[in-house]
């Protein structure tokens, strides 16, 4: 029998809703003002103020290294910036794949961990980014870390896999595809516009938020270290 008291979607968990309704609401806002139901002619420019307020600047970081000074508006870019996109086309695309991604590690991992893998791939991403010295353009949009779920996401099927006695490389299937994509099309830039231009190296963010994720589970994961030391004391 049907349950007509079900609800139409699956629940999310509160943790998705706290990382997705900031990008949501940051889309809502600067789209409304380039469409001019808000702010007047200057919500025109909301979107490149966002940019500017809390895009990661690579070249800022290496500066506040150089001069052993460390602003607070240079340090919190490197947390803000998945949170403003391009456009309205990556932002739907990363809030889509943060929901589903958010919504099936958030069902394995407590909402703390969640947390910690988001923005610590953030973290990570933005010095990888920063340590290739071609970088210039503005690392910008919320893959980075969602790459970084990809990495739990992935940990999480590399765990099945083996209870299951299944090959564990099928596991890594989604992130070769996904990174294969990414890395074909950054390597097309490169040789587009020359490695030494800045643009065309972001790829390089969202492989360490994939990497920085993976890793990060066998610490947060339920169990954490303790069913790694036991799989290894197995061997």
């Amino acid at each position: 029998m049907q349950d007509h008291n079900q609800a139409p979607i699956n629940p999310l968990p509160a943790i998705t809703w706290a990382l997705s309704l900031p990008m949501i609401a940051m889309e809502l806002v600067v789209n409304a003002g380039a469409n001019g139901i808000v702010g007047g002619p200057g919500g025109i420019g909301w979107r490149s103020q966002a940019v500017q307020d809390f895009a990661f600047s690579p070249e800022y970081l290496r500066q506040m290294v150089i001069q052993q000074q460390y602003p607070l508006d240079g340090l919190y870019r490197s947390f803000t910036y998945p949170f403003v996109h391009t456009d309205l086309t990556q932002a739907v695309f990363v809030i889509v794949i943060l929901l589903a991604l958010s919504k099936f590690v958030g069902e394995v991992f407590h909402w703390w961990a969640v947390l910690a893998v988001f923005l610590t791939s953030s973290l990570v991403a933005a010095l990888a980014y920063t340590a290739i010295p071609y970088t210039q353009a503005p690392l910008i949009g919320g893959y980075p870390p969602v790459y970084g779920l990809i990495g739990a996401f992935t940990y999480v099927q590399w765990l099945r896999a083996s209870a299951m006695g299944s090959s564990q490389l099928r596991a890594f299937q989604l992130i070769g595809f996904l990174l294969g994509i990414r890395i074909v099309f950054g390597v097309f830039s490169l040789v587009v516009y020359g490695f030494t231009q800045g643009v065309g190296w972001d790829w390089t963010a969202e492989v360490a938020g994939f990497l920085t994720g993976f890793v990060m589970s066998f610490a947060v994961s339920p169990g954490g270290w303790s069913r790694v030391l036991t799989r290894i004391r197995r061997r």
